[in-house]
């Protein structure tokens, strides 16, 4: 079978991208790259009213300058509804970014990362407006979703209106390395904190009547460990992973102040991730259970025990696409369509895919060439992306 051309304008897909990466948008300040999509969609003729924005911020807790981003592209033959999607902010060590390339890769100048998670997304959907509008490709009604806050927890997303993604049959989300590899399912995951109140004193003069937060905390997490909890986890019941990610004091501080007094505050936060509910809960319900006995063991002189305040709660739903759904069906035809070997693959990591799918719309995470993602050495593999490209441009004109 002879591989399809897409008619890929692959310098300006680069241009855009290079122009995305260097775009300040951390989560919650996702206004300045919004409006850069929003102008660069109405550059390639998508009209001012196609373009719209919805409420999600006024619903999200932290500080966001925006909502959601949408486009609607009108279709020029018939089909159900495709929705794209893809996130706008970057983690905070892609601050400052100076992107430039370096061969077949575009990376950073060593200093910091380089937000191609996921400013390769937003470029690669632009990309697909474009190449449809310009060659005037068929396509049926289609549906741009650029979310905010999903390197915050799925925020932008979770908080979405259905009906916002008017009632499309399936979504292709762009946030991955290879483009062929298709996250069908990821894991679900619970977020955690505890409050571990005990008591200062001098710990060089009387220690005994102090109670160690500290010590209640590293109590804890030595039993969760020992019991099998921590980290990767696999026991008879279920499998999943588990961390303590924020071991520290109050607003933002060390958990303590001097080497000479018994630590009397500290603030643990962390996570639970497994394919199952049920497990992910456990594992935060083993967490509680190990504070709860270690503040009881570490009192002062007159048996007085530390105090714990525990909260967990479920942070995003897991999800998996069978290979033989309607969606699965058409990303494998529309990358072997382009020569690719398309594979379907479970992430340990959660997506935008994971709400998307429990509001309804069944929904693929795709590949454009990030690599290294939240470190220093973060790159875009340009080929890859190009790829990425092509392949978004399929999916939107393959016929059902």
């Amino acid at each position: 079978m002879t591989a399809i051309t897409i008619p890929l304008d692959v310098a300006a897909a680069e241009e855009r991208l290079l122009r995305y990466l260097a775009i300040e948008g951390q989560s919650g300040q996702e206004k300045a790259i919004a409006e850069a999509i929003a102008k660069d969609l109405q550059a390639i003729g998508v009209p001012a009213s196609g373009i719209r924005y919805d409420a999600v911020h006024t619903k999200i807790t932290l500080p966001t300058q925006t909502g959601n981003l949408y486009a609607d592209l009108p279709g020029t033959r018939s089909g159900p509804r495709i929705l794209f999607s893809t996130h706008m902010d970057v983690v905070p060590v892609c601050a400052g970014a100076k992107p430039k390339r370096e061969g077949g890769r575009i990376v950073s100048d060593g200093k910091t990362g380089l937000g191609g998670d996921n400013r390769t997304g937003c470029a690669v959907l632009v990309t697909l407006v474009e190449t449809l509008l310009k060659n005037k490709l068929p396509h049926p009604p289609i549906t741009l979703l650029f979310t905010v806050r999903e390197e915050s927890g799925l925020q932008g997303v979770q908080a979405i209106d259905p009906a916002d993604l008017k009632g499309a049959a399936m979504c292709f989300n762009v946030d991955a390395q290879v483009p062929a590899d298709f996250v069908t399912g990821a894991v679900g995951a619970e977020t955690f904190e505890a409050h571990i109140h005990g008591k200062a004193a001098h710990a060089g003069v009387a220690p005994e009547k102090g109670i160690s937060s500290t010590l209640v905390a590293a109590l804890a997490i030595a039993e969760v460990r020992r019991e099998g909890w921590f980290g990767k986890v696999v026991r008879p019941e279920g499998h999943g992973t588990s961390n303590i990610g924020i071991f520290g004091g109050k607003n933002n501080t060390a958990a303590g102040d001097a080497t000479n007094v018994v630590t009397d505050y500290v603030y643990l936060k962390g996570e639970t991730r497994s394919p199952d509910a049920a497990f992910a809960a456990a594992n935060t319900d083993a967490y509680r259970t190990a504070l709860l006995r270690a503040a009881a063991s570490v009192t002062d002189a007159d048996g007085e025990p530390a105090r714990v305040e525990f909260s967990g709660k479920a942070q995003y739903p897991s999800f998996n696409i069978p290979d033989d759904a309607p969606a699965v069906v058409h990303a494998r035809r529309a990358a072997e369509a382009l020569g690719m070997t398309p594979t379907t693959v479970f992430s340990n990591g959660g997506l935008d895919a994971n709400w998307l799918v429990q509001h309804g719309v069944p929904t693929i995470t795709l590949g454009a060439g990030q690599h290294q993602i939240h470190t220093i050495n973060e790159f875009v593999d340009l080929a890859q992306y190009a790829d990425g490209c092509r392949l978004a441009v399929m999916l939107a004109t393959l016929e059902a």
